[in-house]
């Protein structure tokens, strides 16, 4: 079927020379090779035991965190350009004290043992690793707060990303929020400049990659950002 679906896009091209058609046929070869990369990459047969003990007891259980984590480091060992883990539940307007560490415990050391994986194996140093989420947490508690339990509401005026490799300068921190964490006082960064800033690690000038819409020219950060060097090594 694949042969016979070839052939017709072959002759179709012979016939209108149109390049489009050749992209067509690239984009449906590289979908399946995709697919069939997929039981050898998802294989975990031959990880070491070291390995599944430097991300944690749960890299060997499908679906878990810690096994996405070292799914990632596979991927990106295929040169596989983007990808995107989820861990969700953050959301903790009640229950906070008993959730938070369940969470942690999910991720703090599936999340370091990436960071060592990749370096162990020389990959840090091109491959840019961020963590965040859309929001912070508010300070204060939301609900009723009692010793052991309360929540937390969203707080999108000051919250926490962190990066690693890929020309991130180690063991550094930027931006300071006052004594309540409630507000930024120094170094704040605006979404477009954290756009930026990725853009620049990718070697991407974020002020040169415009386009034209609705009669005026945008680019990816719109009309703003600035790149924060002092997180660049």
């Amino acid at each position: 079927m694949l042969d016979r679906l070839r052939e017709l896009h072959q002759m179709e091209y012979e016939a209108t020379l149109d390049p489009a058609i050749n992209a067509r046929i690239a984009q449906y070869e590289m979908a399946y090779r995709m697919q069939t990369s997929v039981p050898e990459v998802t294989n975990l047969a031959k990880e070491p035991e070291h390995i599944f003990e430097l991300y944690g007891p749960d890299s060997q259980k499908p679906g878990a965190f810690a096994a996405k984590c070292l799914l990632a480091r596979r991927l990106a060992e295929r040169d596989v350009r983007f990808i995107q883990l989820y861990h969700p539940g953050w959301d903790h307007h009640g229950g906070l004290p008993v959730s938070i560490r369940y969470l942690c415990r999910e991720t703090d050391q599936a999340c370091a043992g990436l960071i060592q994986d990749l370096k162990q194996r020389g990959m840090l140093e091109d491959t840019l690793i961020l963590w965040g989420g859309e929001f912070g947490r508010t300070n204060y508690s939301q609900g009723k707060l009692t010793p052991t339990d309360y929540g937390r509401d969203h707080h999108p005026r000051c919250f926490t990303v962190w990066a690693a490799g890929g020309g991130i300068k180690p063991g550094s921190k930027y931006g300071e929020t006052d004594t309540f964490g409630y507000n930024i006082v120094a170094d704040p960064v605006h979404v477009h400049d954290f756009h930026a800033t990725v853009l620049s690690l990718l070697g991407i000038d974020h002020e040169r990659l415009t386009y034209k819409h609705q009669g005026r020219f945008y680019r990816l950060t719109d009309v703003a950002g600035k790149v924060v060097k002092g997180i660049l090594v």
